[in-house]
C-alpha cells in the first residue's frame, strides 16, 4: 500500500473537473473543447485510480463543432445524479476571441453512465460554465456566469453568477433570473457549483482566470438567492503565491462526499516544464482532502490553501499507467484513447473496415482546419514519451501528405509527413508552425530522405521535456533521426506569445491531408505510445 494519492489523478489535458458519486462509484467529467466525441467521463471506486468509461456526446444533434475556433467547443461540463438519472450540462462555445462569447448551454440525461444519452435540451446562452443543483426540496437550479461584452475598467467581462430554476417536467428554465454573486477582488468569477451543508447554501466558484492566478473562492448564504458572504480565509485553494509548487494554476473545483462522510475536492491544475511557464500536458485534474470546520466553513485538510502533490489516504494503492500502449487496429473499432477534431461524421475522416487491420485516413482539409481535418490522436500525459506508427501512403502530388504529428492547435504543431517534392520523389517533409499569434509562421523542410515507392515507412518521435526529435525507419534500415531537434514547449497553453489563452493540451497522433479535395487515403498499421516519466 502506498497510503498516498499522488496528483494529478487525471493527467494530460483533463481540465474543469465535475465530480459526482452514485453509491460506491465516483465519476468525473472534464472538458474536451474541440476534440470529438465530447466530454470525458472517468470512473473510480477509490478516488485514486480512474478509468475512462465514456465520451457521451457522440451524435450530430448533441454536438457539431465544425467551424468552432481553437479552444472552443465543450467548456466545463457539469455531471450530477438525481431521480435515477445522470444529468450532464455542457456549453458548446462558438466564439472565443474578442468581446463577445457565443456559447450555448445544453442538458442531456441517461439512466446509466454508458447511456443511452438523450437528445439535448437547450437551456440558455447567457454565459458559460453552467451547472445544475438539485436542492433538498426537489427543485433544480441552473447556474452559469453572465458574460458582459462591454469594455469596463480592468477588462473584467465576467458579470456575476446567474441562478434560475429548471422545470424538469417542462424541460425548460422558468421564473426570474437572479444574479447571486458578483465575485471578489480577484475577478473573473466563473465555474459555479452549489451545495447544501448544515443549513447553508455554499457557493464554490473559480476566480482569477485559468492561468497562474487561478483560485477557488467559496461563499455562503441561508437563502439560495443570496446574499452570499465570502469565506473568511478566501481563497480556499490557489497556487498563485507558491511558484515552486509543482501543481500550478490550481482552481476550478468541485466537491464530493464519500459514503463515510468525508469530503474531497477535485480541481484543475497544470504542471509546467521545469524552469518555464509552459505546460504541454495542458490543464489536468488533481484531488485534495477538505474538512468542514467548527465555524461551518470548508478548508484544506492539510491546512493553508495551496494544493498538495501527495494526499494521505490510508489503505490506498495507486496504480501507475502502463509504460507502453500498442494499437494495431485489428478490432474494427477506434481505440478509446483516441479522439478527432470537431466533426460528428468520423466516417468522412477514417475507416477501420476498408482495409481490415489498418486505420485508413481520408485526406481532407489542411492541417489546422476548423471544419474537417483527418487527424486522430491521443493526449500527451508524460514529459518524457515516444510515439510510433507505420504508414503506407502514395501521395499523388504536393497537395497530399500524411504522417505522424504532435498537435496543439492550428498555430502550434510539428508534423513529419510523407509527401512529394518538386522532382516527383516521395520524401519525408517536416512541417512546423511555431505560434506567433495571431499570424503563425509555417515552415516546411525537405529532410532529404527519399522513400521507395510501394514500401511502408515507420515514423517515430521522442519528446524529452521541451525537446522533440523525429525519427524514421525504411527499407530495412533501422531507426534514424530526421530533421532538427524541435521546441516541444511551444505545444502548450502558454506557448502562444501570451501568458495563456488556449485551453487544451498537446496531442500525439496520425494525420492525412489532401488540399486538392480528392480525398487521397493513407493506411496506418499501428500506433504505439510509450511513457518514460509521468
Amino acid at each position: 500500500m502506498t497510503d498516498m494519492i499522488r496528483n494529478p489523478i487525471l493527467p494530460g489535458f483533463n481540465p474543469d473537473p465535475s465530480i459526482c458519486r452514485v453509491g460506491d462509484d465516483y465519476y468525473i467529467a472534464t472538458s474536451t473543447f474541440e476534440w470529438y466525441p465530447g466530454v470525458q467521463i472517468h470512473h473510480s471506486r477509490d478516488l485514486a485510480n480512474w478509468r475512462l468509461v465514456t465520451r457521451p456526446l457522440t451524435t450530430e444533434s448533441q454536438l457539431d463543432m465544425r467551424g468552432n475556433p481553437d479552444s472552443c467547443g465543450i467548456w466545463a461540463p457539469c455531471l450530477s445524479y438525481a431521480d435515477g438519472l445522470f444529468w450532464l450540462i455542457y456549453t458548446d462555445m462558438k466564439r472565443y476571441e474578442g468581446n463577445f462569447k457565443d456559447g450555448h448551454n445544453y442538458l442531456v440525461t441517461a439512466p446509466s453512465i454508458e447511456g443511452p444519452w438523450s437528445a439535448p435540451i437547450y437551456l440558455n446562452s447567457s454565459g458559460f460554465d453552467p451547472s445544475l443543483f438539485h436542492d433538498e426540496d426537489g427543485r433544480k437550479w441552473l447556474l452559469n456566469l453572465q458574460w458582459d461584452y462591454r469594455q469596463r475598467e480592468g477588462g473584467d467581462r465576467f458579470g456575476g453568477i446567474l441562478l434560475q430554476q429548471y422545470d424538469a417536467e417542462r424541460c425548460c428554465l422558468v421564473g426570474p433570473v437572479h444574479n447571486i454573486f458578483a465575485g471578489t477582488e480577484m475577478k473573473l468569477t466563473e465555474g459555479p457549483h452549489l451545495y447544501r451543508h448544515d443549513g447553508w447554501y455554499h457557493l464554490l466558484v473559480a476566480e482569477g482566470g485559468t492561468g497562474y492566478d487561478h483560485a477557488v473562492t467559496m461563499a455562503r448564504s441561508r437563502e439560495i438567492t443570496g446574499p452570499y458572504d465570502v469565506h473568511p480565509d478566501n481563497p480556499v485553494l490557489t497556487s498563485r503565491g507558491d511558484p515552486e509548487n509543482p501543481l500550478q494554476r490550481a482552481g476550478h473545483a468541485d466537491l464530493v462526499e464519500t459514503p463515510a462522510g468525508e469530503t474531497w475536492m477535485v480541481h484543475l491544475c497544470g504542471r509546467p516544464l521545469p524552469g518555464t511557464r509552459r505546460s504541454p500536458r495542458g490543464r489536468e485534474t488533481a484531488i485534495q482532502k477538505v474538512e468542514w470546520g467548527a465555524d461551518g466553513w470548508l478548508r484544506l485538510a492539510q491546512g493553508g490553501n495551496t494544493p498538495a502533490l501527495e494526499v494521505p489516504m490510508p489503505g490506498i494503492e495507486q496504480r501507475l499507467p502502463a509504460e507502453e500502449e500498442a494499437h494495431d487496429f485489428h478490432l474494427g473499432t477506434l481505440p478509446q484513447v483516441f479522439q478527432w477534431l470537431r466533426t460528428p461524421q468520423p466516417e468522412r475522416l477514417f475507416s477501420l473496415r476498408d482495409r481490415p487491420g489498418y486505420l485508413r485516413l481520408f485526406g481532407r482539409e489542411s492541417v489546422g482546419s476548423w471544419f474537417e481535418q483527418a487527424l486522430v490522436a491521443r493526449r500527451q500525459d508524460s514529459l518524457h514519451c515516444a510515439a510510433e506508427t507505420m504508414l503506407e501512403f502514395e501521395p499523388e502530388g504536393l497537395q497530399q501528405f500524411a504522417g505522424l504529428i504532435a498537435y496543439y492547435n492550428r498555430f502550434k504543431f510539428h508534423y513529419l509527413a510523407v509527401a512529394r517534392n518538386d522532382s516527383g520523389d516521395k520524401v519525408l517533409s517536416l512541417i512546423s508552425c511555431c505560434d506567433e499569434w495571431p499570424t503563425g509562421n509555417l515552415t516546411t523542410v525537405d529532410t532529404g530522405v527519399v522513400l521507395r515507392p510501394g514500401l511502408p515507412v515507420r515514423l517515430g518521435m521522442d519528446i524529452r521535456e521541451g525537446e522533440l526529435q523525429f525519427r524514421y525507419a525504411h527499407g530495412g534500415v533501422d531507426w534514424q533521426p530526421v530533421g532538427p531537434v524541435l521546441d516541444a514547449s511551444l505545444l502548450s497553453d502558454e506557448g502562444s506569445g501570451r501568458a495563456h489563452g488556449y485551453f487544451t493540451g498537446n496531442f500525439l497522433g496520425i494525420a492525412a491531408h489532401d488540399i486538392s479535395g480528392r480525398g487521397t487515403s493513407a493506411d496506418f498499421a499501428e500506433f504505439r505510445y510509450r511513457r518514460m516519466v509521468n
